[in-house]
């Protein structure tokens, strides 16, 4: 197995309402389930390939819950990598060269039947975890933001965490709003739905923990 390690930022945007069901092992909010994620690689490698200022993205589509099954994927890498670089993002992405069902890549891997012919981009992405601000865009293919959650009453910006020790994409995601429409082989429409920012620290045997 080849060793790698990713440091760096995501925003994702699924159909289901703020919180996801899924991140506490119930069935999604629709029944369905459809996300939109981009990733900020701020450091990493894949082997001796460096992965370092990167940017990559992935439409996903089940018919019922993750774990059920018979979904559809589509990854996108930054037009800017190399070769070498585009088949180490694709592999990691595909959950190929790390322990099954060890981080999120490789356990959508798992859950999908059909893969859509990667694209190579351009990837306008950017993200702040903290402040819950997150804009993505992929000429043709993607386009999404993320915000706070704001109290439907004062209209105050309203913080709300998740803490998974044990999960296989990060240990603490602030929640946030997301609206993401995206065409192409996956078409998608997701307007003020579960948002997520996140702190990644991957290797191909799982999170990396703070503890650790």
């Amino acid at each position: 197995m080849i060793e790698w390690r990713i440091k760096g930022r995501e925003f994702s945007n699924c159909n289901c309402n703020y919180g996801c069901p899924c991140q506490f092992n119930a069935l999604p909010t629709h029944g369905n389930c459809e996300a939109v994620a981009g990733y900020q690689i701020d450091e990493g490698h894949f082997g001796d390939v460096r992965l370092d200022g990167l940017r990559a993205a992935a439409v996903y589509s089940w018919p019922k819950a993750v774990h059920e099954g018979n979904g559809t994927a589509l990854l996108i890498v930054d037009e800017k990598a190399d070769e070498a670089q585009r088949d180490a993002l694709l592999r990691i992405m595909r959950g190929e060269e790390t322990e099954p069902m060890t981080t999120m890549w490789s356990v959508y891997a798992h859950m999908t039947t059909t893969v859509l012919e990667p694209l190579f981009k351009p990837i306008d992405f950017e993200v702040d975890v903290n402040a819950r601000t997150a804009r993505l865009s992929v000429p043709g293919v993607i386009e999404g933001s993320g915000e706070p959650i704001r109290n439907p009453v004062t209209g105050n910006i309203h913080r709300a965490r998740i803490d998974l020790p044990n999960g296989f994409e990060y240990e603490v995601a602030e929640m946030g709003s997301g609206t993401t429409k995206t065409t192409g082989g996956i078409e998608l429409d997701l307007e003020a739905s579960y948002g997520q920012f996140a702190e990644l620290h991957l290797s191909n045997t799982g999170v990396v923990r703070q503890s650790a």
